[in-house]
């Protein structure tokens, strides 16, 4: 089975430091080749901050488009990675090994076929 694995960060948190930064890098490399050596990954890349995002939404029949950042929400999608697992519990145990910066979360979803 297939799961997205979603990066989500509270928008409010304070910037990193070059440092935290550079951690945070460093250890989602270190995921990355261990899901890829283990032979999860399917693929996975991060995003461009809110601010640069395109939002296409539907009201009434009619199509509108915003620019971000989006201000009705209080988390924003930095990344994902698509794994394929046996079943839910191992993608839960494969987020549950990504880093994190202070506050995030990873949202787990299955793929379903189209």
């Amino acid at each position: 089975m297939r799961y997205l694995l979603l990066i989500c960060n509270d928008k409010n948190a304070a910037p990193m430091t070059a440092t935290e930064a550079q951690s945070l890098t460093e250890g989602h490399r270190k995921f990355q080749d261990e899901l890829q050596a283990a032979g999860k990954l399917l693929g996975g890349e991060r995003l461009r901050p809110e601010a640069d995002a395109t939002r296409v939404r539907n009201r009434s029949g009619q199509r509108h488009v915003m620019d971000g950042p989006f201000a009705e929400t209080k988390e924003a999608l930095g990344g994902f990675y698509l794994i394929d697992c046996e079943d839910r519990k191992e993608a839960v145990e494969w987020a549950g090994k990504m880093p994190l910066r202070e506050g995030g979360a990873v949202d787990i979803r299955e793929i379903w076929p189209i």
